[in-house]
């Protein structure tokens, strides 16, 4: 049934065009029956097309069948041609025009109407001129009769009109409702991809840094002190182990396995076993807490500090040259809570000092940090892997983060030499 409405729908010409032919081979016959003389049966012939073969048009060109159908109506009574059952199309017509046409169109048709109803009376029926005053009621019963015929197809097209704008509206909304839908699901898309990538980089950018740093100090070292190579090897192991953990977790929730690991993710409190990993590479680090908070950040805030220290420290062993060393510094204000790592090395280039900007409280990402690569803390250069670990985007992850949590985030070269990062992370969540 709803293919067949559909087709209705989509042919509206050619199903209108079929009934007024049905129409038409109906009330033909008898326009031309009800003449007298040949002349007679021509009139009602020519006046039944003229009549009703505007219906065809009735949904398609309202405006125009109406004025057609208005035309032939009032040349019918000039002509003095008797009422036919041809008509009938004049209520059709003023049903079409309240349905489908224009307001204007829809009133003009319903005062024609009813001005025509008097003139058909009063002309075929009741002549006002030569009748006695008898005749005045069976006139007006005539034209009450007419005009209740009319207002009804005009009040039964009015309301279908007024049901069809309700539907269109309907579908109207529902196209808009569909849209914004697909709108809100290329967001999240987006929003999840970008969370996948800060993720990602996170995890593996630090891994790498941190193993291949213990990698190339181990290579060097084990030449003098052989003793040297198990602890590094631990250490390497361990970073890794860690690492996969991570991978495994974060690769169990894109999957939406219900037996993936979901351990929670790292905090604040986690920053003790992060710094033991990092100063096992030989970079000194201290780590200081100021103040106290006055109530606890949300998971995704205290994530976001712990990614902003472990991004920091892991720029300051593929960055900051030999003989560096970082502090960590968070000191909780009335506002929220400040994450600076600083450290005394290389700094930036020339060039890096030039492009960083602020855009919405973050830094522009460049990879100027990078363009410089020296030794790892433990003293032997880097491989290229550690070189283009980041290539910006570690920055620009971090300001991500912190832009969710409607903070702020400067990463800048340091006056005295060296580095630093800061940030504020606010205790209301975005």
């Amino acid at each position: 049934m709803t293919s067949v409405y559909d087709w209705f729908r989509q042919h509206r010409f050619a199903v209108d065009f079929v009934l007024m032919g049905v129409l038409l081979l109906v009330v033909a016959p008898f326009g031309v029956l009800a003449g007298s003389t040949g002349s007679d049966r021509l009139g009602g012939a020519l006046f039944s097309v003229l009549l009703v073969f505007p219906l065809a048009w009735r949904r398609t060109r309202t405006a125009m069948a109406g004025a057609i159908i208005a035309a032939a109506a009032i040349l019918q009574w000039g002509l003095s041609v008797h009422p036919m059952p041809a008509d009938v199309a004049v209520p059709v017509i003023v049903y079409a025009l309240a349905a489908f046409g224009p307001r204007w169109a829809s009133l003009g048709g319903l005062v024609l109407a009813l001005l025509g109803a008097v003139m058909m009376v009063t002309r075929f029926f009741v002549n006002l001129t030569s009748s006695s005053v008898a005749a005045l009621p069976y006139g007006m019963v005539l034209v009450l009769t007419v005009w209740v015929l009319v207002l009804f197809s005009w009040t039964a097209g009015d309301l279908t009109r007024t049901k069809r704008l309700r539907e269109q509206a309907l579908e109207d909304r529902a196209h808009r409702l569909e849209i914004e839908a697909q709108q809100e699901r290329e967001l999240a898309a987006s929003d999840e991809r970008a969370h996948i990538a800060r993720e990602m980089h996170d995890i593996v950018a630090h891994s790498l840094s941190v193993i291949i740093a213990q990698a190339d100090g181990a290579r060097y070292a084990a030449a003098a002190n052989p003793e040297v190579a198990p602890a590094t090897l631990a250490t390497i192991a361990e970073t890794g182990r860690t690492s996969l953990q991570e991978m495994r977790r974060l690769l169990g929730v894109l999957r939406g396995g219900t037996d993936a690991p979901m351990r929670p993710l790292p905090g604040l409190p986690d920053l003790d076993e992060l710094l033991l990993g990092i100063r096992a590479t030989g970079l000194p680090v201290s780590y200081t807490v100021t103040g106290t908070a006055r109530r606890a950040l949300p998971p995704g805030a205290e994530l976001t500090a712990y990614r902003m220290v472990q991004e920091g420290l892991t720029n300051v062993i593929k960055h900051a040259g030999p003989n560096a060393r970082a502090d960590v510094l968070l000191n909780w204000t009335a506002r929220g809570l400040e994450v600076s790592v600083r450290d005394n090395g290389r700094g930036a280039t020339a060039s890096f000092a030039d492009t960083v900007s602020r855009h919405d409280g973050a830094p522009s990402p460049a990879p100027g940090r990078g363009s410089q690569p020296s030794p790892a803390a433990a003293g032997p250069p880097p491989g290229p892997a550690a070189v283009g670990a980041s290539g910006g985007n570690g920055l620009r992850g971090m300001a991500e983060r912190v832009k969710l949590y409607d903070g702020t985030l400067t990463a800048k070269p340091l006056a005295g030499g060296g580095f630093g990062i800061a940030a504020l992370i606010p205790y209301s969540e975005a």
